[in-house]
């Protein structure tokens, strides 16, 4: 692997009684794609939230570009400068354009005067396809636009990593593609990033390394050839073939229903 742009060691996460994230290792090198894998409640989305601190862990430790989150002097607000993150909802200012939804935060982070921000917000909008749409409102958008220009506002803070959470999974289908494609394109251009996904084709074709996690720990981690293609772990296996082939589930899989 190439240098670790985020390395988790020992990771421990609970709410409440209920221990989320029990002990997670993980590296992901400078450019590296890793997509993490594994059913509703395995502790996915947490561990992602975790790496920015948007959730603090219990015990263990996050480094990003060199700078460990979790020591209690860290200028966490200087960090979170160097990591986009893209979330399900695309929690965009209704009242604000697009162009104006992406230089807000350049402006008052950054200190970006008015024309540098439109600059790089106009630049960030080519880049995932939405030239014409600087002057629309999120309204007027499609779910799979408005996600568009949610990566484009991270983008356009000129972050170092990129955390996705499940990007697609509030959209139709027939517009998945469309998000799927400008998250390829930065794959392309070499952007680590962590994608918490079910898209198995994406992660089988643009990750460098999948994660399967369940129970709140990693099962099974490799190739995608090694995880999708031919997974070793038997909760693996049985996690695949509901997503893969869902129409083979067991009526024993389907939760209050009893075979007859």
């Amino acid at each position: 692997m190439s240098t670790p742009e985020i390395r988790v060691e020992g990771l421990h996460k609970s709410f409440g009684d209920n221990h989320v994230l029990r002990g997670i290792d993980l590296e992901i090198g400078q450019g590296e794609v890793v997509c993490v894998i594994g059913p509703s409640g395995s502790g996915k989305s947490t561990l992602l939230r975790c790496v920015n601190l948007l959730e603090e862990p219990q015990q263990g430790t996050i480094v990003v570009g060199g700078t460990e989150l979790t020591d209690p002097d860290v200028d966490i607000d200087a960090v979170r400068r160097r990591i986009g993150m893209v979330f399900q909802q695309f929690n965009l200012f209704p009242h604000l354009d697009v162009t104006e939804n992406l230089t807000l935060p350049q402006r008052r982070v950054l200190g970006r005067d008015k024309a540098a921000a439109e600059k790089v917000a106009a630049e960030n909008l080519a880049r995932v396809g939405l030239a014409d749409k600087a002057h629309a409102y999120p309204s007027s958008l499609s779910g799979g636009q408005q996600q568009r220009v949610a990566i484009a506002r991270s983008l356009a803070m000129g972050p170092e990593v990129m955390l996705f959470d499940e990007p697609t999974s509030a959209l139709d289908p027939e517009l998945v593609g469309d998000v799927l494609a400008v998250m390829r394109g930065l794959a392309e251009e070499g952007m680590t990033m962590m994608v918490v996904t079910h898209e198995m084709t994406f992660a089988r074709e643009v990750a460098d390394r999948v994660v399967f996690m369940d129970g709140g720990v990693i099962v099974e981690q490799g190739t995608p050839e090694e995880v999708i293609g031919n997974p070793k772990n038997e909760r693996t296996r049985h996690f695949l073939s509901r997503v893969l082939d869902p129409a083979m589930a067991e009526v024993d899989d389907v939760p209050g229903k009893t075979a007859e």
